[in-house]
């Protein structure tokens, strides 16, 4: 077996043999392994097992630090390995629980009933690639741990890194399925406890609110930009797709790229969450896809009434039912390092877990009167690492679109989709939803659910006393309690479609969705400012005349790397009027508590007087734009940050019309001087951290990659950036615990089939926006370099960094 000897060494040995020898050696039985620019694998096998195989090995390679410590939390071991009361050092779809607390839910919930009924469900051959990738991760490890990687991991010697088996990989299935139900409230559920009688109070319905408004993780932001356009725009019979998903940068829910070929039966590239084995979006050769986050709610909460004799047995009909106790026990290490159990029991219902959000708000704790159970549609979702098999094998779009119809699997995410000789462009919000008519939602609605709906209009919030409130059966649907298909959103155009994780509703401005139920997210309710930002780039592109899908894709590759941010485009010339009225402007203790948060509370910061004319003329000079070396966007972001802390109705004084979704809300700010305000609270916070009013971005949006400093470009979400950028909160640098673009995705199709361009913003390796090896995918990023993806023998033959191993079964 050849062993990783350096991809630009292995290079001529491939480049000597026909692709016919390659092929017989490769299909023997085992894996072959080629590495292009930028170190993307290209994996060629016989069969599914053997394709599994090098999906695991590869990933191992490029992160298997990463995935040991996911496997090590799926599998609810984290508090012993490191510590109960730590937590995560990355972000991820569940965020960041304490350890004990995920163990407790993962060790619940993820059981072996949990790993056999997904194993059930899943097609021979995709728990083929299960298997086949545990044998190549656990091969790469006993290589590695053998000397045979010169890129020796650091966890190599941690006793949490050890052999995987499916199971394992079952288990980190079911962590992606549940993303947007029971994964949002883990401690929630975990520390669910019978509690005394206790006062409903206001409490932090702020905080609360805020926490519900993600739809996945707990950082705003968190999600995509797609754009597709039809044969109206290319003006040719063929559409052309652009994807972006604005995700993590490091953990276990990092995005990595790959090509999947078993000649005669797959041919697919793009990407996956680290541990699954087929593409999740990506392109073969005649179909396209892309996805964005979805408004539609994918869980929903019951009220139970219990029993005043025992609050562990709720009400239904004015029946009682006991709740389902399950103790559940977690291994722990003491200060002393000594072993220990530490158990705890979880209640759940006929609706599902018993879920306690008194911490945000009493009225919405568990109490002696009443308790609240959470249903996840996702938890009997066993069908979507297989739809996204099945769309790796598509070969038209309408074949596309009927799988995603006949699985609705799709957990929680928009869709967007093109195909090859077709000139429409398809968009659906077509997956798992609960099934609340609007009609059901009112007739089961209680005081505490309308209290709750001024949070949450749209999850649904339902009377569990009373049957007749569960979620509605249809015999058209594909699991109980869910929607049907063919109530969902979805559209077929030849202009264009575009998300930018809105509703629904305005995937085309020329034909509004109207008339579905709440659940599914809303509509007439105004966009975001990156959203009205990405209708106005796909009107500025598909408008006008027509030239050809591959003149179209080039303009579209420079548009979405273009940093405009959208709240100065739109706003900046009449905010500075109002801020730059007087050239120094007061404040107040609460406006520069707003300044430097925490600090007036701290030491009494005296009011005092913040000279603004110089900000103002940074401003004024700035184009808008957050390019590397624009002075003034860092600035700007700090100004915005304050202002858009205003509610739409105190900020704008057009409100928003649903006759002019594009262009409203408008006008922001007002006499009462809370604009100029802002401008010198931004003023004395950048003057706090010892930053000049005119620094440049990449003083601080930057990221480190291979020992040296990569200036980026872009901007958080809030302020209306289509390209976006976003460090985590207190970090200096985007690093593993930024949110910004991640994989980019330009495709068509030609004359001679797929024509795919690509960036994987922070790289393939797991260390590479750690400091780490990998830096070219990352350096390519940062000067906007689009990648021509070598899809095709030829492509891959001759690409100048081709580097080969074969791996024998």
């Amino acid at each position: 077996m050849l062993l990783a000897l350096g991809l630009s060494a292995l290079a001529p040995a491939l480049q000597a043999k026909s692709a016919g020898e390659a092929s017989a050696e490769a299909l023997a039985g085992g894996v072959e392994i080629r590495r292009t620019t930028d170190g993307i694998p290209h994996l060629r096998a016989a069969s599914w097992r053997g394709l599994g195989l090098g999906v695991g090995y590869v990933q191992a390679q490029d992160a298997l630090c990463t995935l040991a410590e996911a496997f090590v939390t799926y599998e609810g071991r984290r508090a012993w390995f490191f510590g109960a009361e730590a937590r995560p050092a990355r972000d991820s779809t569940f965020g960041r629980p304490k350890n004990l607390d995920l163990d407790f839910f993962f060790r619940a919930f993820a059981d072996a009933a949990l790993v056999e009924r997904l194993r059930a469900e899943q097609p021979p051959e995709l728990h083929e690639l299960f298997e086949g990738f545990a044998a190549g991760y656990n091969r790469y490890l006993a290589e590695a741990r053998r000397g045979q990687d010169a890129g020796r991991r650091t966890c190599l010697d941690q006793d949490w890194v050890r052999e995987i088996g499916a199971d394992d990989l079952y288990r980190r299935l079911y962590a992606a399925q549940i993303a947007a139900g029971y994964a949002r409230f883990i401690p929630e559920i975990v520390n669910a406890r019978p509690a005394a009688p206790r006062v409903a109070a206001a409490g932090d319905d702020a905080a609360l609110r805020a926490r519900l408004a993600q739809r996945i993780g707990e950082r705003a932001g968190l999600g995509s930009n797609v754009l597709a356009f039809g044969r109206q725009a290319t003006g040719e019979e063929g559409a052309l797709l652009f994807g972006n998903p604005h995700w993590y940068w490091g953990g276990p829910d990092r995005f990595y790229q790959m090509h999947l070929s078993i000649p005669g039966r797959l041919d697919v590239a793009g990407v996956a969450f680290l541990g699954v084995p087929v593409v999740m979006l990506g392109f073969n050769e005649q179909v396209a896809w892309s996805h964005t986050v979805s408004e539609a709610r994918r869980f929903g909460l019951f009220e139970l009434k219990l029993d005043a004799a025992d609050p562990t047995r709720y009400l239904v009909d004015g029946k009682a039912e006991p709740m389902v106790a399950r103790e559940v026990s977690v291994a722990v290490r003491d200060e002393n390092g000594e072993p220990r159990s530490v158990a705890r029991t979880l209640y759940s219902t006929r609706f599902g877990p018993v879920v306690d959000l008194g911490g945000h708000n009493a009225a919405f704790g568990w109490s002696a009167t009443h308790a609240l159970a959470i249903r996840d549609v996702n938890t009997e979702n066993f069908r979507i690492f297989r739809n996204f098999f099945y769309w790796n094998q598509a070969k038209s779009l309408d074949e596309f679109i009927a799988i995603q119809r006949r699985e609705a699997a799709v957990p929680w995410v928009n869709t967007v989709a093109i195909a090859r000789g077709d000139g429409r462009v398809w968009y659906g919000d077509v997956g798992a939803v609960p099934n609340v008519p609007d009609e059901l939602r009112e007739a089961c609605s209680t005081p505490l659910a309308r209290g709750f709906a001024r949070l949450d209009a749209a999850a649904p919030f339902l009377d569990g006393s009373r049957s007749e409130c569960a979620w509605r059966a249809d015999d058209e649907a594909v699991q109980p309690g869910a929607m049907a298909a063919r109530g969902m959103p979805q559209l077929l155009r030849e202009d264009y479609v575009a998300n930018m994780n809105d509703s629904y509703w305005l995937s085309n401005v020329h034909q509004p969705l109207e008339g579905f139920p709440a659940v599914l997210g809303g509509e007439r309710q105004p966009l975001s400012l990156r959203g009205r930002l990405g209708h106005r780039i796909a009107r500025e592109l598909s408008e006008g005349e027509a030239q050809s899908a591959q003149a179209l894709s080039r303009r579209l590759m420079q548009a979405v790397l273009t940093p405009r941010a959208y709240s100065a485009e739109l706003f900046k010339d009449e905010l500075l009027a109002q801020a730059c009225a007087q050239p120094v402007v007061a404040l107040d203790g609460a406006d520069l508590e707003a300044a430097e948060p925490g600090r007036s509370v701290k030491v009494g910061l005296a009011a005092r007087k913040v000279e603004v004319a110089r900000a103002c003329e940074v401003l004024r000079q700035w184009s808008g734009k957050a390019d590397a070396d624009a002075r003034g966007a860092l600035l700007w972001e700090a100004f915005w940050t304050r202002l858009d802390r205003t509610p739409d109705d105190a900020l704008y004084r057009v409100a928003f019309s649903r006759e002019a979704p594009l262009d409203t809300p408008r006008a922001p700010g007002s006499d009462d001087g809370r604009v100029a305000r802002a401008l010198a609270a931004a003023v004395e916070a950048l003057s706090a951290s010892g930053q000049a009013l005119d620094a440049p971005l990449s003083s601080e949006r930057f990221v480190e990659s291979g020992g040296g400093r990569l200036p980026l470009y872009g901007g958080c979400h809030s302020a209306g950036y289509f390209t976006v950028a976003c460090p985590y909160e207190g970090d200096e640098r985007l690093g593993p615990n930024a949110l910004a673009n991640s994989y980019l995705q330009v495709v068509r199709f030609g004359p001679d089939g797929v024509e795919a361009h690509t960036l994987l913003a922070h790289g393939q390796d797991e260390t590479a926006v750690d400091n780490g090896r990998g830096s070219a995918p990352v350096a390519r990023y940062a000067r906007k370099d689009w990648l021509r993806f070598p899809f095709r023998e030829a492509d891959i033959a001759r690409d100048p960094q081709l580097g080969r191993v074969v791996l024998q079964p």
